[in-house]
């Protein structure tokens, strides 16, 4: 299915691989002291690639890996999923969420005042404008993307860079 014309701002994806997570997981982390054209962190079943700071710029992506057990059989299940960096994801649902709180605010002042037979035209305008400033951070996120998008590629090259250096093909 082709995702270029669908609401995708955090790409994802999954894959198995017939290896132990525990050793998939171990690689990730051994990695991380051979290497230092990324940061690499794991927390439990979840490892964490990132741009170092001194190449980054504000859009810059992180590849979020989750490396579990397959419940089928030995293998593992992997689990990718692509954002911008949790200061920025944070910044931007804060954005949104005060939008359509204002939006709904003056939404309903505005039908309050036109049910009062009262002027209700600066509520209606301020309503209409959160309805433009929601397009504009859903549209500032887009643009984001596209500026990170050679980072994410990086980034998905190390990771299967990572697994072919150890012969693990990726089955989809």
């Amino acid at each position: 299915m082709s995702t270029s014309n669908t609401i995708i701002l955090r790409p994802r994806f999954k894959f198995n691989l017939k290896q132990d997570h525990e050793l998939l997981l171990k690689l990730f982390e051994d990695t991380k002291n051979t290497q230092s054209d990324f940061i690499i962190s794991r927390i439990d079943d979840h490892v964490f690639i990132k741009i170092p700071k001194a190449k980054q710029h504000f859009w810059s992506p992180q590849l979020h890996l989750e490396i579990n057990k397959s419940d089928t059989d030995t293998g593992s299940m992997v689990y990718g999923l692509f954002g911008p960096n949790p200061t920025v994801w944070t910044l931007f649902m804060f954005f949104h969420f005060i939008t359509i709180g204002l939006f709904i605010g003056f939404g309903i002042w505005t039908y309050v005042n036109w049910s009062l037979n009262t002027s209700f035209a600066i509520q209606l305008f301020i309503s209409l404008l959160m309805i433009v400033l929601w397009f504009a951070l859903y549209f500032g996120g887009r643009i984001g993307k596209k500026t990170g998008m050679n980072e994410m590629h990086q980034l998905h090259h190390f990771m299967r860079d990572t697994l072919r250096a150890k012969n693990i093909n990726i089955e989809l």
